[in-house]
């Protein structure tokens, strides 16, 4: 009987310290943040012509965006990045979407870039609510007129935003449809995904939704499986559109092709006749 709970008291001290590391390193796997750096390139030497924005969110934080305007768009991109880096690491990126045309507002989250605090999962979907909402307040543009694009990290981000606040659609690439569901494939340790306090269940909020959705992933994804994202698309109501790419891209996903990934895009947002 002492071997016995001997066994059982070593396997119960073993859980408990599972749970307390996956609590105090959980985030640590989830986010990547980069702080602004002199070495940052630099989006007007770049040719990029963005105006800088700070803005407030409702807990307190003080972040920073870039907005760039493109003559005659009718849409404006809300664009969220995945998890590593910064901004200035998405100014092709930037400059891609640009030339849809569309306007652009690039947002770092808290605790990226120039943006004050530390990520978590709802002060990054406060920190979308604010950008949301300095494009309404500050710059006028109906919800209609607003197209929420998510990467990677940024996927569940756009869609809970989605959930809150009315937008004309929705452009993912390279998603999951939850944290949970990417730990069980990426993660030996069995049954982590019980243990995480991050959920960022994009799936579970896309089921909520109706309205159009643009999915798109690589094939070969070396960060996200491709298999996650098509899950994430069926979890999606109608009408949507999945694109797929066979190559090993992550984020940005236009390289695979972008020119072809451009006109699908152009085709998305042509689907979106705004009402005013």
């Amino acid at each position: 009987m002492d071997a016995v709970w001997g066994i059982a008291r070593t396997v119960l001290v073993g859980v408990l310290v599972l749970i307390l590391l996956v609590r105090v390193f959980e985030d640590r796997f989830i986010f990547f943040p980069y702080k602004a750096s002199p070495t940052d390139p630099d989006p007007r030497a770049q040719g990029l012509p963005v105006e800088d924005v700070f803005f407030g969110t409702s807990d307190g934080a003080k972040l920073h965006g870039w907005y760039l305007a493109a003559p005659d768009a009718t849409f404006t991109v809300l664009y969220f990045h995945g998890n590593a880096g910064n901004l200035s690491y998405r100014l092709d990126n930037i400059d891609f979407l640009q030339r849809l045309p569309v306007n652009v507002f690039a947002v770092d989250y808290r605790g990226y870039g120039r943006s004050q605090g530390r990520p978590t999962e709802a002060g990054l979907y406060r920190d979308a609510e604010a950008a949301y909402h300095y494009l309404a307040r500050m710059r006028g543009i109906p919800p209609d007129r607003i197209v929420a694009l998510g990467q990677s990290l940024g996927v569940p981000v756009a869609v809970e935003l989605a959930v809150r606040r009315p937008v004309a659609g929705l452009i993912l690439e390279a998603g999951f449809p939850s944290a949970p569901r990417v730990a069980r494939r990426v993660m030996w340790l069995p049954g982590i995904h019980f243990l995480m306090r991050n959920r960022f269940d994009a799936a579970a909020n896309l089921r909520r939704l109706h309205l159009p959705v643009l999915v798109a992933h690589c094939t070969a994804d070396p960060v996200i499986p491709s298999d996650l994202g098509e899950e994430l698309f069926r979890a999606a109501n109608e009408p949507k559109a999945f694109v797929r790419y066979p190559a090993a891209c992550h984020e940005p996903l236009y390289v695979a092709d972008p020119e072809d990934y451009a006109t699908r895009l152009r085709a998305f947002l042509s689907q979106l006749a705004p009402r005013s």
